[in-house]
This record gives structure tokens, sequence and C-alpha cells, in this order.
């Protein structure tokens, strides 16, 4: 089968290409998916230069196929696991930028109805969970509350909104250009703000009439300055660091002081490793919002072909990708025989 493997960490993401390599061959208790479509994810960035913290752990090492998120349909799967061949699903994990991929199915979910394959690559197993994680599980966000999604119109970012939504919450999304900020007022909020202007943490309270708000989410490394958009006790859930390049932010514990902090790390993956019970409870609820019709897809476009991954790669480095950007793994015609 054709798929992006890495035998060794890349410096560009032109080095990547489609190769053949040997099918997987699934274990008893994994299933056999055929991709259709696979998603682009900021980790996969990380994962191709051996710059992401499971690169360091050792848990993602070469030789490795590419790519985190994908949908597709079961080609076998053991008996009683819930899933049977012919099931459209969509997923997570190690290997999303190939043909097939073998999976537990703890890592496999149902579409939800009414939705195609492509949908699902457009909200993405590896992302949706994070955003749901971060709002519903740690910053516990309620009715009435006030939430600053940071990068709202990124993959991590529409989701929270739709999230925060749904909770019965009230959003200001921040953002780095007008396209992305048309992208995110589309999505009904309360404010947009342009994280790349000066002093923008003072549009933040003037938004709410300077009280601040109960809660960030922050994917990008904006703590420092979050901070002070928050009200007396308020959150920050720090998801990520996708802003700093891997220079890592450096603050002074006074301000968490003054100002009552809760700084609450959430890191979805190591949360899995370590009590799997905890996501069941996390796709739970998520499946629940999208089966309600409260969170869609927001797709940036598609690419065609596994061919197409480094030229998608360098756009999402680029920062021109919003929402999800796709690429379609099986030819047209492939997808209509599925």
């Amino acid at each position: 089968m054709k798929a992006i493997q890495i035998n060794q960490y890349v410096k560009t993401y032109a080095e990547l290409c489609a190769r053949d390599v040997p099918a997987p061959t699934p274990k008893e208790d994994q299933v056999l998916v055929t991709i259709t479509h696979s998603a682009l994810n900021h980790v996969d960035l990380l994962y191709s230069r051996g710059a992401h913290q499971n690169n360091h752990s050792g848990l993602v090492k070469p030789p490795f196929v590419l790519g985190l998120e994908f949908a597709g349909v079961v080609a076998s799967a053991p008996p009683t696991c819930g899933f049977i061949a012919g099931d459209r699903v969509w997923g997570a994990g190690v290997g999303g930028f190939a043909e097939q991929i073998a999976v537990p199915p703890s890592a496999l979910q149902r579409l939800p109805t009414g939705w195609t394959l492509r949908d699902a690559a457009g909200v993405g197993a590896a992302t949706a969970p994070v955003s749901y994680g971060a709002l519903v599980r740690i910053a516990e966000v309620k009715a009435g509350q006030v939430v600053l999604v940071h990068a709202a119109a990124g993959g991590l970012g529409v989701v929270a909104v739709q999230i925060a939504h749904a909770l019965g919450a009230k959003v200001i999304g921040t953002v780095g250009s007008e396209e992305k900020a048309e992208v995110v007022r589309k999505l009904g909020v309360l404010g947009v703000v342009r994280y790349d202007a000066e002093g923008w943490e003072k549009e933040v309270l003037k938004l709410t009439d300077n009280v601040g708000v109960d809660s960030v989410y922050d994917t990008v490394g904006l703590v420092e300055k979050s901070i002070r958009c928050l009200r007396f006790g308020g959150n920050v859930v720090i998801a990520g660091f996708a802003g700093l390049g891997g220079k890592m932010e450096t603050l002074a514990m006074n301000r968490v002081l003054l100002k009552g902090v809760r700084l609450l790390g959430y890191r979805y993956g190591e949360t899995g490793r370590r009590n799997p019970k905890e996501n069941e409870e996390v796709w739970r609820g998520l499946n629940k919002m999208l089966e309600g019709g409260n969170i869609k897809p927001v797709i940036y476009g598609s690419y065609s072909g596994l061919e197409s991954v480094p030229g998608a790669l360098n756009d999402l480095a680029a920062r021109k990708v919003w929402g999800k950007a796709i690429v379609e793994i099986q030819t047209p015609m492939a997808q209509a025989k599925l």
C-alpha cells in the first residue's frame, strides 16, 4: 500500500513522499480500516521533525507512518469488538497518511447520523475530544460564562467555540488574520480579536465590560497576556504551544497569585494512556453534542492523494489553513465503491 512513512526525521516537509510499504497486519484485537480521508493536525508537523514530546520519550519513533486523524471503512474486525466490515468510522492513531491502518476498537467512533466520511475528517478525532475535555472536563464551563478561545479559527478552536456555545457560554475568539476572523464571526461569537495586534488584551476586556473572561482555552502559548483578560479566580487551560516555535513561555508567578488564577494543563493523549475511562467519558459527552447537531465540520479545503501531503503540511505550517484541511486518500471512484 501507499503511505507517508518516516524512516528518519525530516527538516523540511518537501522531504516527505508517498512510498510503497507493507499493508498493516491487524493483531487479534485490532480493527483494519481502509482510509478514505485523513485530516491535517499540528502534531503531524512536530512528529515529522521529531519535535514532539512523544518523539523525545520514544513513544513515536522511526520507522512510523505519519498522520493522526482519519475516516474510512472497516475492512476487518475481531468478533464482539462492536464493529464489522463495512462500518463507516472515524478515528485517531499514528498512521493516518496511508491507505489502511490497524487500530484498537477504542480508537474508532461511528459517524454521527447523516455525516459523510469527509464531514468526520473535517472535525478530527484527535482534535474534537481535546477541546471537549479542556472545556467540559477541566475548565467546567457553565452557561452564562464567557470563554476566550485562542486561535479560534484553527482545528481545535472552531470546535471549542461550538462546544462552548453548546454549553450556553459566550465566546471571544482570537485570530491571526482577517480571513480567519471572518471564519470565526460566522460561528456567532461575542467578538473577534487579533492577537497579533498590540494591546489585544484591552479589546478582550472591553468586550466583557472590563469584568474579564471566566476561562481561557490556550493552545498557542499566550498565558501571561491571557491572565490580564481573566476575572478574579478564572481558569487558563493550557493545551498546547503552537505559536511559540519550540520556545516555552516563562511567567511571573505573582500574576497568578494576584488574580487568583487556576492554571490547568490538559494533555488528552497522555490522559487517555493513564486513564482510558476518562477518555471514554469525553467521547460519551462529545458524541451527544455531535448527534445533537451542536458541532459541525469547518473545512478549509481538500488535497488530493497522499502525494499532496508535503504541500498540505507546508500550508499548515505557514498558517494558511483554518478549520480542518483534508487529504482525500482514495480516488473518487474508489470512494464510490466504499
